[in-house]
């Protein structure tokens, strides 16, 4: 009796054993979409370093990557820029729609096109407002703004202003230039202030900006700015794929004096046909839903062009 209960129990071991092997063997496989998928995904995404360019230059002053540690840190804010890749393409969207703005200012006032790219990396081409308080495309403080004569106040600030807030930096960058003697050196200053660069320049007793020790975001600064000069030039070569249509494009305006108070700009924006969101998204300078102006100062505010809009819609 004995012999047959160990038969039996080695029997049901066996049995049990053979359909653990068998399950095993007979696992489901993975479908084949999903095959195909990771293997697309390992096939189709790949991250690549990215060769050094050469010639980089700012304003036409050579980066000196022969540099190791100039070459590593140029390489550095390539491979960041380029590999953002959500805000790389927003800033081909937004460059295509302000820098016609920018550009004849630059040119009209001796300023070397390349600064167009420090707006880019001071704000990304928005109307942004950093925890200090610097504000617009050009992230100007307030008394820097006020210093060059822009209005600032609870009604009107024109550091939101793109034209004039460009003027603004055009002023600044060139004292920092008559300075300094070098574009690169201005592009510093206007990060770290034209008395923070001086004081390093002597204490370091250097000329260069590439031979200065100094903090993280203006040791980084004008890397950044040739870093995007570089790939907003060259997109194809950075992986940036997109048709002209992809782009923003700026919208045509027409100028109205005015020189006395608006006590309602909604009212104000019925006259051309247009809301207060849309007058306001083309004049974000005017902070309020009125205009003060008791001095009679002249203000032009600018009305898009009739066909770009469509109000009302859903109503």
């Amino acid at each position: 009796m004995k012999t047959i209960k160990k038969f039996l129990v080695l029997l049901g071991v066996l049995f049990t054993f053979g359909i653990l092997v068998n399950a095993t063997q007979e696992a489901p496989e993975k479908p084949v979409a999903q095959e195909v998928l990771e293997e697309k995904l390992v096939n189709d995404y790949n991250v690549y370093a990215i060769p050094m360019p050469d010639n980089l230059n700012f304003s036409g002053e050579l980066v000196p990557i022969e540099n190791p540690d100039i070459r590593e840190r140029m390489d550095r804010e390539l491979l960041v820029n380029t590999y953002w890749q959500s805000n790389g393409l927003l800033l081909f969207k937004r460059a295509n729609k302000y820098f016609p703005i920018i550009e004849p200012i630059l040119k009209e006032q001796g300023v070397p096109d390349d600064f167009k790219y420090l707006a880019v990396i001071e704000s990304s081409l928005t109307q942004a407002v950093s925890p200090a308080k610097a504000t617009g495309f050009w992230q100007i403080l307030k008394g820097t703004a006020k210093e060059h004569g822009l209005e600032v106040n609870q009604n009107i600030d024109e550091r939101y202003h793109i034209e004039k807030s460009t003027l603004v930096a055009c002023k600044y960058l060139k004292k920092a230039k008559e300075r300094f003697g070098s574009w690169t050196l201005a592009a510093a200053a206007y990060n770290a202030g034209r008395a923070g660069i001086n004081k390093q320049l002597v204490k370091q007793n250097a000329s260069s900006y590439y031979d200065l020790l100094l903090g993280q975001e203006t040791g980084r600064y004008v890397f950044r700015i040739v870093a995007v000069k570089e790939i907003l030039s060259n997109p194809k070569r950075y992986g940036f794929n997109f048709s002209n249509d992809d782009l923003y494009t700026h919208i045509p305006t027409f100028n109205v004096l005015v020189d006395e108070p608006i006590a309602d700009f909604n009212e104000f924006a019925k006259q051309y046909d247009i809301n207060y969101k849309i007058l306001k998204l083309h004049n974000p300078w005017l902070r309020e839903a009125h205009l003060n102006n008791t001095t009679g100062k002249e203000y032009l505010i600018k009305i898009p062009r009739e066909g770009y809009y469509k109000t009302g819609v859903g109503q």
